[in-house]
C-alpha cells in the first residue's frame, strides 16, 4: 500500500449527454469532510448550482463542493477544505477529475490509461471565496470564470477602539470554537498544536474556556508542542505562557530527533515546493507523526492557522515584493496573493492561505487527523477586514505588527477573563529547533524543493 493507501476515495460517475459528446465527471473528494452548520449539504450544493454569489456566502462552516447543471460545473470552496480539478480528453467527450490531492487525480488517470495527459502543473485549484465555473464543452480546454461570493466590507470598525474591536473578533473566533465544539468535536480528546504564540495561545484559551462554559470537562484539552531533540524556543515559551495563567498541567511536550524533519516526505504530502510552506509541513508532520504514534486514536486538533494573514501580520522586510502600503491597500491580500485573475495567480494552486493552508490540512489528513483553524473561517475574517489598519498603525509597519497582540489579547481578556500573555512573533519552524539544526535540514533555495516535487512524476 502506498503511503497516501489507507485514504478513503469516494468515486462516481455522471453522464450528461447531448447530440455531440459524452461529458464526464469523476468525483473523488470526500464530503464527509465539510463541516456545514446551518444547512443540509444537499442544500448547499443547491446554492453552488444556482450560481448566486449572494446565496453562496450563506453556507457556514467550511466546505469543498461542486454542481451540475447539464454541461456546467460549478465550484465552490472556503480556505480550510481543498478542490482541485483537471479535464482528460476521451473519445466521446471530456472526462472532469474532481478530487483534493494531484496524485489523487494522478493515480485515477494511471489507473485508466490515460497518465500520458497529466502534469501537475495541468491541475486547477478551485480559488477559495469565489465560484468556479467551467463549460464542459470539448476541445480545447474551458476557461474557469471566477465569481466572488465573498466580499468583506474594509474598515467598518473604524469608529471602534481596540478593546472594541478585540471583543468583536475574538468574540467571533469564540463563536466558531463553541460551534465546533457542539456540532462536530463533541466527544473525545482535543489537540492544540501549540507554540503558545498569539494565535495558538488564544485559540487554547478560547477551547478551554468553551469546554467549561459548555459544561465539558477541560480534561479533554491536551497542548502539543514539539521539541527537536530538547532545543527551540517553543517549549520554553509554551511552559511560561500555560504557568503564568495557571493551566500548565495542560501541557504535553512533544520531542522529536532531528532525523524526523524529512522536507521530501512534507513536499510529497503537501503537494507543495514553497519553502517556507514546506518547512512549516515538516516540522508539523513530524510532530503528528510523534503524536499518532503516542495516541493511535487521536482525531480532533484545532489550531492558529489563518491569525497571521487575518491580522496582516508578516514580517515584511522579508519579501521584496511587498511594502506596507501593498499589504494595507490590498483586500484579503494575505488570504489570496494578488488575487484572482492576477498575473501571479497561480491557476494551479491559488493564492496566498487559499494555496499555503494545504501546508496544515495535507499533513493533517494524511495522519487521520480533523483538524480545525477557526481563525480561516469566513464569519471571522470578515471581522478582521473591517479593522481599520491604516488608522491604527499610520503606515508604520512596527506599529502593525503590535497591533495584533493588542486586538487578540484584548478580545481573549473580554470573552474569558483571562490575561493572555503576548510573546514577539516567531515562525513556527524557527522556534522548534536550534537554527543551526534546521540550517542543516532544509534547502537554502526554493529551486531545491521545486525538483524534488517534479520529480514525484518523472
Amino acid at each position: 500500500m502506498s503511503f497516501f493507501g489507507h485514504i478513503c476515495i469516494r468515486q462516481f460517475l455522471i453522464e450528461m449527454i447531448n447530440h455531440e459528446n459524452v461529458n464526464r465527471i469523476v468525483d473523488l473528494t470526500d464530503p464527509e469532510k465539510n463541516i456545514i452548520y446551518n444547512m443540509s449539504q444537499d442544500e448547499a450544493v443547491e446554492l453552488v448550482r444556482s450560481g448566486d454569489s449572494k446565496a453562496v456566502r450563506k453556507i457556514d462552516g467550511q466546505f469543498a463542493l461542486f454542481a451540475v447543471e447539464g454541461k456546467t460545473i460549478r465550484m465552490a470552496r472556503s480556505i480550510g477544505r481543498p478542490l482541485r480539478f483537471f479535464i482528460a480528453k476521451l473519445k466521446a467527450g471530456p472526462c472532469l477529475v474532481l478530487a483534493e490531492r494531484i496524485d489523487t487525480i494522478y493515480n485515477y488517470l494511471k489507473q485508466e490509461g490515460l497518465d500520458d495527459q497529466f502534469h501537475p502543473s495541468y491541475t486547477r485549484m478551485a480559488p477559495a471565496f469565489h465560484i468556479t465555473t467551467i463549460e464542459l464543452l470539448g476541445c480545447p480546454d474551458p476557461r474557469p470564470v471566477f465569481n466572488r461570493y465573498f466580499t468583506p466590507e474594509r474598515n467598518k470598525l473604524k469608529d471602534h477602539s481596540i478593546e472594541e474591536i478585540g471583543a468583536l473578533y475574538i468574540g467571533k473566533v469564540y463563536e466558531e470554537v463553541k460551534k465546533w465544539l457542539t456540532q462536530k468535536a463533541n466527544q473525545g480528546p482535543i489537540g492544540v498544536t501549540f507554540s503558545a504564540g498569539i494565535d495558538s495561545g488564544s485559540v487554547f484559551l478560547l477551547t478551554y474556556h468553551a469546554l467549561r462554559e459548555l459544561g465539558e470537562s477541560p480534561s479533554r484539552l491536551k497542548a502539543f508542542t514539539l521539541t527537536v531533540e530538547g532545543a527551540g524556543d517553543d517549549l520554553k515559551q509554551a511552559r511560561e505562557f500555560l504557568e503564568t495563567v495557571n493551566l500548565g498541567l495542560f501541557l504535553e511536550p512533544v520531542e522529536v530527533n532531528a532525523s524526523d524533519l524529512d522536507w521530501k516526505k512534507a513536499i510529497k504530502v503537501v503537494e507543495d515546493y514553497k519553502p517556507l510552506d514546506i518547512q512549516d509541513a515538516t516540522v508539523g508532520l513530524a510532530l503528528l507523526e510523534s503524536v499518532r504514534k503516542r495516541y493511535p486514536e487521536w482525531k480532533y486538533l484545532i489550531d492558529g492557522e489563518g491569525g497571521d494573514e487575518n491580522m496582516k501580520d508578516y514580517p515584511i522586510e522579508e519579501n521584496p515584493e511587498l511594502t506596507i502600503h501593498s499589504i494595507l491597500n490590498n483586500r484579503m491580500l494575505y488570504h489570496e496573493g494578488w488575487g484572482v485573475g492576477k498575473w501571479k495567480h497561480s491557476l494551479t494552486y491559488s493564492g496566498g492561505l487559499s494555496r499555503g493552508y494545504m501546508r496544515l490540512f495535507a499533513p493533517s489528513d494524511v495522519m487521520g487527523f480533523e483538524s480545525f483553524s477557526p481563525y480561516t473561517l469566513d464569519n471571522v475574517i470578515e471581522i478582521a477586514e473591517g479593522i481599520p489598519f491604516i488608522d491604527l498603525t499610520n503606515w508604520d509597519h512596527e506599529k502593525l505588527y503590535d497591533l495584533k497582540g493588542k486586538i487578540v489579547s484584548a478580545g481573549v481578556k473580554a470573552v474569558t477573563g483571562i490575561n493572555m500573555p503576548v510573546y514577539e512573533k516567531r515562525r513556527f519552524q524557527h522556534g522548534v529547533t536550534s537554527m543551526d539544526t534546521f540550517n542543516k535540514h532544509f534547502p537554502e533555495k526554493e529551486i531545491d524543493y521545486r525538483r524534488e516535487f517534479l520529480a514525484i512524476y518523472e
